[in-house]
């Protein structure tokens, strides 16, 4: 009989080496390794529901704070955030740990660091959960001129993320309000109609956050916990989590020789109906049979929005453990 969350010993914090410096890691629970990856803009707190579920269930659940954040190592080149540098990361965590092999889930942008480290590294990471972010694999358009055509007279976000400080600019005097914004514009029960929030395209001359949805915090956010969040990142700053956007044409370059390969490990998806992952990325959805021949399920949740398992953390939590154990 697995141990009922109540009676489960507290989360342990350990700083491992890693080649890039060091990682930062929660972990909970013994047995098979799960290695949880968070998105932007978070830290390894976003898995907070998860932990303790994962180990009540009789897994060792371990969320990081990805390569960037909270306290993790930052390095100052940029070119020090890419894919394969992340991919490197999770391996030293793994073996750190005093294991050899691990499933390994993400959300958001982890949902892409975690697509990527099954893909390239298949003999360590034996499954693959991803949340929000369905997998894509390399194709011959450089991401640069993807996103150029996606923001028209616009910028998309991800284009205006691109020079460096310019969103720091931005965010930087009101660290606060602009997670505020943030959390609420992309959150099922506060954002505002439409499949894509408009913050998502920035007019010339203009901020991402200007489109914010404002003066609302979402229901699953309580504000004890949106602290610990502003606290970590006005202590660390953003650029960190930013610099993962301004390598997406250096993994497409060093990524070139996984140019359309499919993930064939276990696999799983997670998506919120609300959330624009779903819709800009439905073709990938609909290629998972090619791109994911070992998905054991799709799942699409209901009247969610992008931060998934914090907006139905009991939902993700009875599917992910299902998962698992069916790998076992």
């Amino acid at each position: 009989m697995h141990q009922r969350t109540d009676t489960l010993p507290p989360v342990q914090h350990r700083t491992v080496e890693v080649p890039g410096g060091r990682i930062h890691a929660v972990e909970q629970g013994t047995g098979p390794l799960v290695l949880l990856l968070h998105g932007f803009p978070e830290t390894w707190r976003s898995w907070c529901h998860q932990l303790p579920a994962l180990a009540a269930a009789g897994f060792r659940a371990v969320a990081v704070d990805v390569r960037g954040y909270g306290r993790s190592s930052k390095p100052a080149d940029v070119a020090a955030y890419r894919m394969t540098a992340h991919v490197a990361d999770n391996v030293a965590v793994v073996h750190a740990l005093g294991e050899r092999t691990a499933t390994v889930v993400g959300h958001d942008w982890g949902a892409t660091i975690a697509a990527n480290t099954a893909l390239t590294e298949p003999e360590t990471f034996t499954a693959v959960g991803l949340l929000g972010v369905p997998y894509a694999p390399r194709n011959g358009v450089r991401p640069s001129d993807v996103f150029a055509m996606m923001g028209g007279d616009e910028e998309v976000y991800v284009s205006y993320f691109q020079q460096p400080g310019r969103a720091e600019a931005e965010i930087e005097p009101d660290v606060r309000g602009w997670l505020a914004g943030c959390y609420a514009s992309l959150s099922a029960d506060t954002m505002g109609p439409g499949a894509v929030p408009s913050c998502f395209f920035v007019p010339p001359g203009k901020k991402m956050s200007d489109r914010f949805v404002r003066g609302v915090r979402p229901a699953w956010l309580s504000e004890d916990e949106f602290d610990a969040m502003v606290e970590e990142f006005e202590r660390t700053g953003l650029t960190g989590g930013l610099n993962r956007y301004r390598n997406a044409d250096r993994d497409w370059e060093d990524l070139a020789a996984w140019d359309g390969a499919p993930i064939t490990q276990p696999s799983l998806y997670i998506g919120g109906d609300r959330d624009a992952s779903t819709t800009w990325l439905a073709d990938a959805i609909e290629a998972f049979p090619s791109t994911l021949p070992g998905l054991s399920a799709n799942h699409l949740l209901k009247n969610c929005g992008h931060w998934i398992q914090q907006e139905r953390p009991e939902e993700v939590n009875r599917i992910l453990v299902e998962w698992l154990r069916s790998l076992a």
